[in-house]
């Protein structure tokens, strides 16, 4: 887990009393990464978002998205989510 967090692939935030650091599941597919999340996560923090930001972005629904930016990824849909996260930057 330490090393996909190092390497970007997934990300996590520390919660509670003592700090967890949680990841959620929805980052994973049969016990794989979800495969287009690193370059979307990448492409957050090139806007200026932080791990937490990033999780609370991919969680909230979109109106102008049919639901939330993870469910697009976990569907296969990776460069209208990736569209609306370069636009952020902006």
């Amino acid at each position: 887990m330490r090393r996909l967090l190092e390497d970007g692939a997934i990300c996590g935030y520390k919660h509670g009393d003592p700090k967890v650091l949680r990841v959620p599941s929805a980052f994973f597919v049969d016990g794989e990464v979800l495969t287009p999340l690193k370059g979307t996560l990448s492409t957050l923090k090139d806007a200026g978002f932080d791990e937490e930001e990033s999780i609370k972005w991919l969680f909230t629904p979109d109106d102008s998205l049919p639901g939330r930016p993870i469910d697009l990824l976990r569907a296969g849909n990776r460069k209208e989510v990736r569209r609306r996260a370069q636009a952020l930057a902006f």
